[in-house]
């Protein structure tokens, strides 16, 4: 199940999260010169990257050593309020002074194939030979329980190979681009983002339920790292623990 942190509310969640991983990537560069952090898009992370880009984070995380990346997009072009990399640009990025060369997009401007082909090779150089992946991956889960563009009933819930894949979502009417189970089970430590009730029921079945992950693709995320659910009391509020 991991470790739960449950809150009052998304803003009181938002403050517990920002505090944790403030520490965390002190802890983690005490030990490295870099720290590799997944962003997620959606609304609920909107509200935590607007506390990281004001004080005292922005002036305590020495944003000089993160090096970011995405755990999906949607394949519309950056300037559509719907890319998740414009919205961590306009919320965290642009604000903190993050380098360039640091910050790796998924692209939208070439094919979505082309894209998350070109993806894998970043995340190979950055990773291939380590131990772990990612320092750090943040995750939503959406009332449907589907994570990262892992939707219900999808071929990718079931990838074992590729670390980054793209395909068309007839539901969406759109291609995605999206990192895969595999290269997030070998991140040093993962954490959900979940809040509001319409979540709850969801929440129940992928941590107290039978493992169903073709109707519940969040069941897919188990990190050989740390597992953390930061949950509000409303999408915690069916929970037995």
């Amino acid at each position: 199940m991991g470790q739960l942190h449950i809150a009052k509310d998304a803003k009181a969640l938002s403050l517990e999260l920002a505090e944790w991983l403030n520490k965390y990537i002190q802890d983690v560069l005490t030990k490295k010169d870099r720290f590799t952090f997944v962003l997620s898009g959606g609304s609920t992370p909107k509200q935590l990257y607007t506390l990281l880009a004001e004080s005292p984070y922005s002036e305590s995380i020495p944003w000089e050593k993160l090096h970011f990346f995405w755990g999906d997009e949607r394949a519309v072009p950056y300037e559509d309020s719907r890319n998740n990399a414009k919205m961590a640009y306009d919320e965290l990025l642009n604000k903190i002074g993050a380098k360039a060369e640091h910050i790796h997009v998924m692209r939208t401007d070439i094919g979505p194939e082309e894209s998350a082909a070109e993806y894998e090779k970043i995340l190979k150089q950055y990773f291939d030979g380590e131990e772990t992946t990612f320092d750090f991956v943040l995750l939503g889960m959406g009332d449907d329980g589907h994570t990262l563009s892992l939707f219900p009933g999808t071929p990718v819930v079931h990838e074992q190979n590729a670390w980054a894949t793209s395909f068309f979502l007839p539901a969406q009417d759109m291609y995605r681009i999206t990192l895969t189970a595999p290269v997030v089970n070998h991140a040093a430590s993962v954490a959900f983002l979940a809040v509001g009730a319409g979540k709850a029921e969801t929440l129940k079945h992928v941590l107290e339920g039978v493992f169903e992950p073709d109707t519940y693709p969040s069941q897919v995320i188990k990190p050989k790292g740390e597992l953390h659910w930061f949950i509000d009391e409303a999408a915690a509020s069916l929970l037995k623990a």
